[in-house]
C-alpha cells in the first residue's frame, strides 16, 4: 500500500522534487502545503509528514505530527538552538522523528566513512571541512556540513569554540584542537562536500557531489517509509540506512 504523505514546503525546490519521485516510491501526496497554508485541513489522510519548509515553521508542524501521532521527517534546515530545543521537547517520547541535514544515501554514507577516518588516522591528521551550494542557499555552513562537524568534535573531543568558520588576517599558527569550516555559494551548485584529513607527508579527502536533488528526495521518502512502525524518538539517516555502530 503506498504511503500518504502531508509534504510541507511543496512549493519549493525540495518538495517539488519529491513530488516528482513520489509515485516511483511508493508514496502519494496526499496533501501538500507551503507557508501560510492550513496544513491541518487534512492531516487526518496521511500516514507520515515530510518537512521541507523554513525554520521558523518546523516546530507548528512538529505539534500538529504529535497531535496526529504520525511519524515526521524533517529536512528543513537552519534552525537556531533555541528552535531545536523547542522542537525536541515538542517531540520528545511521542512520536518517531527523522531529522537529517542531508537524505542522501551517499551523503550518509560521507558520514559514516569520516567517522571511521578520524578513529583510524587520529590526532595526527587535522580535520578541515569544505561545503559549496548554488547562491540562493541562506543558511552556512550546511545542514551536511554541520553533521560532519559535529561526528568530527565527538571524534576529536572538540567543543563549539574550537570550531572556526573561514580565517582571516593573522591568525597564527593553525591549532592541533581545530575543526577549519569553509562555506562557498555561486552558481546552481546542488552540494559538495568534503572533509580533509591533513597530515604530514599526506592529506585524505572524502568527498560527495550531488548532481541532482532527486536523491534527497528519494532518501526523504525512504526514511517515511521507515518510521513509520518506530518506536518514538529522534534518528537519523544513519539509523535509517543501518549506519550506526
Amino acid at each position: 500500500m503506498a504511503l500518504n504523505i502531508l509534504l510541507n514546503g511543496s512549493g519549493g525546490r525540495m518538495g517539488l522534487a519529491i513530488s516528482e519521485i513520489a509515485k516511483a516510491h511508493n508514496a502519494v501526496i496526499a496533501s501538500a502545503c507551503d507557508a501560510g497554508d492550513d496544513a491541518s485541513a487534512n492531516v487526518a489522510n496521511c500516514d507520515a509528514i515530510i518537512d521541507f519548509s523554513f525554520h521558523e515553521i518546523t516546530l507548528g508542524i512538529a505539534e500538529l505530527a504529535v497531535a496526529n501521532n504520525i511519524p515526521l521527517v524533517i529536512g528543513t534546515t537552519g534552525h537556531t538552538a533555541e528552535e531545536k530545543a523547542a522542537i525536541l521537547n515538542a517531540v520528545a517520547g511521542k512520536i518517531p522523528v527523522v531529522w537529517a541535514g542531508n537524505y542522501s544515501v551517499g551523503v550518509n554514507t560521507l558520514n559514516y566513512l569520516t567517522r571511521k577516518a578520524a578513529d583510524i588516522l587520529g590526532e595526527q591528521y587535522e580535520p578541515e571541512v569544505l561545503e559549496m551550494h548554488h547562491h540562493h542557499k541562506k543558511d552556512a555552513p550546511s545542514g551536511t556540513a554541520e553533521r560532519l562537524i559535529e561526528i568530527l568534535k565527538n571524534s576529536y573531543a572538540l567543543n563549539d569554540e574550537q570550531v572556526v568558520h573561514g580565517r582571516e588576517g593573522l591568525v597564527g599558527a593553525r591549532p592541533r584542537k581545530e575543526i577549519g569550516v569553509h562555506a562557498i555559494r555561486g552558481g546552481d551548485i546542488v552540494g559538495e562536500h568534503t572533509v580533509y584529513f591533513c597530515g604530514a607527508g599526506e592529506r585524505i579527502e572524502l568527498t560527495h557531489r550531488a548532481t541532482d536533488r532527486k536523491i534527497f528526495a528519494q532518501g526523504s521518502v525512504r526514511a517515511a517509509h521507515w518510521a513509520v512502525d518506530k518506536a518514538p524518538g529522534v534518528y537519523n539517516m544513519e539509523d535509517v540506512l543501518g549506519l550506526i555502530d
